[in-house]
């Protein structure tokens, strides 16, 4: 998925001539924390609420404002991995595409991140959760995938947590199926560390209780 395919309809870019208070309704309205500043479809940056109250002028058209992130933007042809990644790195609420010329083509808004990475990992999919402690150079997913294949079951999703300067990871795993007791027990003749599971049942209460517990083990 490449960033053009994820801009949101509805984000109104504001020009120079705008004020702060013009800009400060409108992240209300968007429930965000950053907009765009365009003039004649050319990017020149993006203001955040921060650089409004820093100023503490809201009457002050905003080419006269600081603008305090550099670079804040995505080409329309990078990788949605690229969108995280400067998400993540300078805190946006709100992600600018332009195309090589630096023209304003739209913006990705978290929601829509979110969504996307929702459908990638089956979150609606039924099935259950299986979390794995394993060190980097023992990790082959061709063996964890045959290992619950050969328990009728099947691979959803995947992804990896890990600390910064560890050999070793988490693999969480989204299975198609609910009982997963028997690719537990596989896991374990097989010596892999089981280090969660989390698997979908009728009472409301405890799919609560367990959601929850996948929650604050992600630290979401």
């Amino acid at each position: 998925m490449i960033a053009r395919k994820l801009i949101m309809d509805g984000i109104i870019p504001l020009k120079t001539s705008d004020t702060g208070k013009i800009a400060l309704s409108w992240m209300e309205d968007y429930k965000i924390a950053h907009l765009p500043i365009v003039n004649d479809q050319k990017f020149l940056g993006l203001i955040s609420d921060l650089d409004i109250y820093n100023l503490n002028s809201f009457d002050e058209p905003l080419g006269n404002h600081n603008l305090s992130l550099n670079q804040p933007f995505v080409k329309e042809y990078q990788h949605i991995y690229d969108v995280l990644k400067l998400v993540s790195e300078m805190g946006l609420t709100l992600i600018p595409v332009v195309d090589d010329k630096e023209n304003y083509l739209g913006s990705i808004t978290l929601p829509s991140l979110i969504k996307y990475f929702s459908l990638s990992l089956s979150v609606d999919n039924p099935g259950g959760i299986i979390v794995l402690e394993l060190a980097y150079n023992n990790y082959s997913l061709t063996e964890i995938a045959n290992i619950i294949e050969s328990n009728d079951a099947k691979i959803l999703s995947t992804f990896i947590l890990s600390d910064e300067g560890s050999n070793k990871m988490d693999l969480i795993l989204k299975i198609n199926k609910i009982e997963l007791v028997s690719i537990l027990k596989t896991f374990e003749r097989y010596n892999y560390f089981v280090k969660a599971s989390f698997s979908e049942d009728t009472d409301e209460d405890d799919l609560r209780d367990r959601y929850n517990l996948l929650m604050n083990y992600l630290n979401v």
